[in-house]
């Protein structure tokens, strides 16, 4: 049979964002996959060379509407390095807190995304529904649903009181309840262990060799975690657990997340039950000795990783992201070869893509004198205009 190429997107019902993947099928069977980027770029690195550090905690934190938190810490993490900044011991256990609560909000948000896309609509209903009370939970803390507005170079903008420790608590206790009901989904419903078990398989080498991360890659039986490795908030202070499977299938990135899930929330109660005394704060000043760093985190998606350069100035001279979903797109592609044209929803949902933090613009190379085509801010916009007016 003759092999046929299938465009997937770059709109399509599989992912709500925009992206490109090319398939090369012999009948049912993906030979050969590519992706192309470049449909959603912001540029939000280049936005922040024209802000104060301050201001690009802002800007930083709109780069994933689901990892918001896991950006502005990595971002103030690094900050507070050239700085030579320490936060406060409850600032850590505060910003741990929330960073745990967030990859439960992420987590639960999967699972119900990959019930729906192999249709079970019932499991996406209830996970959804749990959802819920890690948003609320985060409203209380917070006062936000979606951005925590939570961090500060310096530590955390704002406090937890007693009343908000113990409803925090009491949340943990019904998700935990419920979460149990997710493991028997995960490792016990026919239909759903049928539709995961053997699709988008990924061995640990090739996971180690197209540099996997997060669940996506321990669920290769990559043993990686920077909460573990290179800690940093509270980490180092609390005991946890680091979930490592070897399947390398989508049915074992599932079973990953739902035994992360029992880990927040061991953590959570740990940071709550063990909040030390003291201010949220330090004052930090506004100008960044020059140097540069490097700033890890492990995000629900996986490693997360931010580059500042600061030039002595109020304003950082360079801030590069690496997010998660950059990291796993070559190995994603690896693991859609040899599977079925079905399988590709599901398959590339579970490294839990988010291509708004990930997407980055493409330069073009005049071939005839090599030089790179580039366009100022003007000539963009006025391009932008002549293009709608057409």
């Amino acid at each position: 049979m003759a092999r046929v190429k299938i465009p997937v997107g770059p709109q399509h019902p599989a992912l709500k964002e925009p992206a490109l993947f090319m398939f090369d099928v012999d009948g049912e069977v993906v030979v050969d996959a590519q992706v192309r980027l470049g449909y959603n770029h912001r540029g939000i690195e280049k936005a922040c060379e024209s802000r104060s550090y301050l201001r690009c905690i802002y800007l930083i934190e709109r780069i994933c509407g689901i990892c918001s938190h896991s950006h502005t810490t990595c971002f103030c993490q690094g900050v507070e390095e050239l700085l030579g900044l320490e936060i406060p011991p409850r600032a850590r256990f505060i910003r741990t807190v929330v960073a745990e609560l967030e990859r439960i909000h992420s987590h639960l948000l999967w699972l119900g995304v990959a019930g729906h896309e192999v249709g079970f609509d019932t499991l996406f209903m209830y996970t959804w529904r749990d959802r819920e009370l890690v948003q609320d939970v985060l409203e209380m803390i917070s006062g936000n649903r979606v951005n925590y507005a939570i961090n500060t170079v310096g530590g955390v903008r704002r406090d937890l009181d007693p009343s908000v420790v113990e409803k925090t608590l009491r949340a943990i206790d019904l998700l935990e309840e419920r979460t149990h009901y997710y493991q028997k989904v995960a490792t016990g419903e026919t239909t759903f262990m049928a539709r995961m078990r053997g699709v988008g398989k990924l061995s640990r080498e090739k996971a180690l060799e197209l540099c996997a991360v997060g669940p996506f890659a321990r669920a290769s039986g990559v043993d990686i975690d920077v909460r573990r490795d290179d800690p940093y908030a509270a980490y180092n202070e609390i005991p946890f657990q680091v979930i490592v499977l070897d399947w390398g299938d989508v049915l074992a990135r599932a079973v990953v997340r739902v035994l992360e899930l029992y880990q927040s929330y061991n953590i959570v109660r740990y940071a709550l039950k063990s909040l030390p005394d003291g201010p949220v704060a330090v004052k930090a000043p506004r100008k960044v000795p020059p140097g540069e760093v490097v700033s890890r985190y492990e995000a629900p998606r996986g490693e997360d990783i931010h580059y500042i350069r600061s030039n002595g100035t109020e304003m950082p001279e360079r801030v590069k992201v690496r997010a998660p979903t950059l990291g796993n797109l070559p190995a994603v592609v690896e693991s859609l070869k040899g599977g079925y044209v079905a399988d590709i929803p599901i398959t590339v949902a579970s490294i839990d893509p988010c291509l708004s933090c990930t997407d980055r613009i493409v330069e073009l190379r005049d071939l005839s004198s090599g030089r790179e085509q580039r366009m100022t801010w003007q000539e963009l916009q006025s391009y932008g205009a002549r293009w709608h007016g057409r």
